[in-house]
């Protein structure tokens, strides 16, 4: 078992933590894609709770700014039936000088049952749950330049659910691969689950170095990037980027990147198009496209929910079950040192 695995799952192979679907095999990430099945239809319901996390604590510790990504956690723990807390950062202990262990470590003691964590700092997550609150699940809602891991699972799940097996399929992930959390948690899990054409589509200066290495074939050019493709992945440009050396202008992006119907049509003709929002029209996407009947983004959002509630549920039903193995081993030890 890889030292991610071993982080992120209990000693029976349970979900543990979702740090990233890195180190991860297949069968469990088709078994977080199965559960988040399950959980699509509780959105249909008239009451949209069931009560999986009934009694326990979910704290949403959000260092960085995300709204989408932090109101679909808060609703997918209210509709598992969780106690949910979420912290205004900046208005905290920790922008008046107090250390990020001293403000996880108090929380831990008012018995929290998981954090979900977004952070600027890549491996912000993974330091939390291997040195600072290992006996608390914790999800990664991002993590600076390094992972995304409950987007490319709903991604995987929008996939699976428009386009079946993911064996034949050919995806293409357009845009700044450079800067781009989302990416490579999208690589990591395309491969685990069957996916042997992945194609990157980007400019020089967005496209990472020896990004090969990861069994995926780079492009410069949109035509050859997504000819023939069953999944257009478009990823969001930050418009810090176009102010830098990275972009000439958000119109030459546009001319040479952004989705069109037109470009569009050099694609599968039931290809499905895909972005993790929030969306710049005009720059990586025409509004026809966005809205249009190949467009998965809004089926996405709802997804979102679902994928999140699967991974929570699962996460926080194996650091219980880890616990109550912790517990026995110590009542066994007690009790091997009292004979």
């Amino acid at each position: 078992m890889s030292n991610l695995a071993e982080l992120q799952l209990t000693k029976r192979g349970e979900l543990r933590h979702f740090l990233t679907p890195e180190g991860l095999n297949r069968i469990m990430l088709e078994r977080i894609l199965d559960t988040a099945d399950s959980f699509v239809v509780v959105g249909n319901q008239e009451v949209k709770k069931v009560p999986l996390l009934r009694g326990r604590t979910v704290v949403n510790l959000f260092f960085e700014n995300s709204t989408r990504t932090r109101s679909t956690f808060e609703l997918a723990a209210q509709r598992l039936s969780a106690d949910v807390l979420t912290l205004d950062i900046k208005t905290s202990a920790a922008s008046k000088g107090e250390s990020l262990l001293d403000t996880l470590q108090n929380l831990r003691a008012m018995h929290s049952d998981m954090f979900v964590v977004r952070h600027s700092d890549s491996g912000a997550a993974h330091f939390i749950a291997e040195q600072v609150t290992p006996d608390v699940a914790i999800i990664n809602a991002g993590d600076g330049r390094h992972a995304h891991p409950t987007q490319a699972m709903l991604d995987m799940l929008t996939i699976r659910r428009h386009k079946g097996s993911f064996e034949p399929l050919s995806v293409a992930i357009v845009g700044d691969i450079l800067h781009s959390r989302v990416a490579r948690d999208q690589i990591h899990a395309l491969k685990t689950l069957g996916c042997t054409d992945i194609r990157l589509v980007a400019p020089h200066t967005l496209m990472p170095y020896a990004i090969e290495s990861m069994g995926v074939t780079t492009h410069s050019s949109m035509d050859s990037g997504i000819n023939n493709v069953d999944v257009v992945i478009m990823l969001r440009l930050q418009t810090e980027r176009m102010a830098s050396a990275f972009l000439p202008s958000a119109g030459e992006y546009f001319r040479l990147y952004g989705l069109t119907k037109e470009r569009l049509s050099q694609a599968k003709p039931n290809a499905i198009v895909m972005h993790p929002g929030p969306i710049n029209r005009g720059i990586e996407i025409e509004s026809a496209v966005a809205d249009g009947p190949q467009s998965m983004i809004l089926n996405q959002v709802g997804y979102g929910i679902a994928l999140r509630m699967a991974v929570m549920s699962m996460a926080m039903s194996g650091q219980m079950q880890q616990r109550q193995t912790e517990a026995k081993q110590a009542s066994s030890l007690t009790g091997e040192l009292h004979k």
